[in-house]
């Protein structure tokens, strides 16, 4: 039985690997990767300004460029807009800076100005639509050193001055030492687990699709008659489990090993050598570890890594068994796309639970949710790496789900041996649960 078993397994994976669709997909998949990590050079290419730095030129007529500078380079750099904005001080008139802006999209003019009772005032002059993050920046640096001036003007001592422009230092300070860096564990926590839960949401309904597809061509050739006359019902189910279980592992990590690649491309295009590629990707890699680690999730990322894995493998094989029974009483593909909505609509409850799940903060709903079988795989690691649930609830929601699944592979099976010789769809739930009361 074994090693019927280790043959229809190993075809069924043969079926979905060594095909031309897996290997076209597959470098689709690849091709998007890149294009995804490089959509600022692609739109580049097109006519995009991701890498056109904008140069403000400023007529002052006021004296306060030494003040206004150093200004705009702080109000960019907090924005995170350093790099694409280039100062320089001009002289001339402003009559020849505006006819200087003819078709340049990459230039702008700025010129300060006294105004009786403001102290100051700012034009913007551009050949094209100004963006709305750069207003902002050169609006923010204007009046930032207007309250400078207007102090000095006051009589203000410099320190004075200094003081009363600095800005409020506002530190927070948390008496719970548990909830410490909560702020920051959300949302690093948040985005660790969408690279899990994302790939897994996509996977689990390739493999729902995947088995119906596979076990209603098997019945519309009328190959199962030939299968099962060789082998048990038994030994069929678990061939189809194990392979479509083994298919979406592969896949998901392909899907990794897609961005590692993609991850590498982006430094060869933007100029790094490839010798120095190993570490510009080191350093990145290193960086991102590091944020990680100091909001605390990586430990917990680490503690609950084995867990998470069981729980998400658990859940593959529970949603392939559910395919499976619900397939083998269909008789055409069809028919299984209507069966299948109800497994669609699990998928997406426990999806937007999972990315909802720092809204629930605390709430006996979210903790429940974690313990359901078919939803606690996307929810229970999320709440767990939020700190909502502890390490041993993970465990118990293993432990739910390892007993539903079993369940359900013993009662499913009934069904199945009914269902694969079931060419008629007439009377099917009475089928089914008539099924369900044999041995």
């Amino acid at each position: 039985m074994k090693n019927k078993l280790k043959f229809l397994t190993k075809q069924s994976l043969d079926k979905k690997i060594k095909t031309k669709w897996f290997k076209g997909v597959n470098i689709l998949l690849l091709v998007l990767f890149v294009l995804i990590m490089n959509i600022d050079r692609v739109i580049a290419v097109f006519g995009g300004d991701f890498e056109n730095q904008i140069t403000v030129y400023v007529k002052d007529d006021v004296n306060i460029y030494d003040s206004f500078a150093p200004a705009f380079e702080e109000v960019a750099g907090s924005l995170g807009e350093a790099k694409n904005f280039k100062l320089e001080k001009t002289e001339e008139d402003i009559e020849s800076l505006k006819s200087s802006l003819e078709n340049e999209k990459e230039k702008i003019v700025v010129h300060i100005l006294p105004d009786e009772q403001n102290y100051m005032k700012a034009q913007i002059f551009s050949y094209d639509e100004v963006g709305t993050i750069t207003t902002q920046l050169i609006s923010m640096s204007v009046n930032s050193v207007k309250s400078s001036v207007a102090a000095s003007a006051s009589g203000l001592s410099n320190e004075q001055i200094l003081a009363l422009t600095s800005p409020v230092e506002i530190e927070t300070i948390l008496t719970n030492p548990d909830v410490e860096n909560k702020e920051g564990q959300d949302i690093v926590a948040a985005g660790v687990m969408l690279v899990f839960i994302l790939p897994c949401f996509f996977l689990i309904i390739m493999l729902v699709q995947m088995i119906g597809a596979e076990v209603n061509d098997e019945k519309s050739t009328r190959s199962m008659e030939i299968i099962i006359s060789n082998v048990p019902p038994k030994v069929h189910f678990l061939s189809k489990i194990f392979a479509s279980t083994a298919f979406v592992v592969l896949q998901g990590l392909l899907l990794v090993l897609y961005g590692g690649i993609a991850l590498i491309v982006r430094n060869v295009l933007g100029g790094a050598g490839l010798a120095a590629v190993s570490g510009e990707v080191t350093g990145q890699l290193g960086e991102i570890l590091s944020l990680v680690k100091d909001t605390g999730v990586f430990s917990l990322l680490l503690q609950g890594l084995p867990i998470i894995l069981v729980l998400f493998i658990l859940s593959f094989i529970a949603y392939a068994i559910v395919a499976g029974v619900l397939a083998s009483m269909t008789t055409s593909i069809e028919d299984f796309q209507q069966l299948q909505t109800p497994i669609m609509l699990i998928i997406l409850v426990g999806y937007y639970l999972a990315i909802m799940a720092v809204q629930f903060d605390g709430s006996l709903f979210i903790e429940i949710a974690s313990y359901i079988p078919m939803l606690s795989f996307l929810v229970s690691p999320v709440l767990f790496m939020l700190g909502q649930i502890s390490i041993w609830q993970m465990l118990l929601s293993t432990g739910i789900m390892t007993v539903f699944t079993w369940f359900i592979f013993r009662y499913g099976l009934r069904i199945y041996k009914v269902g694969i010789l079931n060419y008629s769809s007439s009377k099917l739930w009475k089928k089914m649960f008539k099924s369900l009361k044999q041995k």
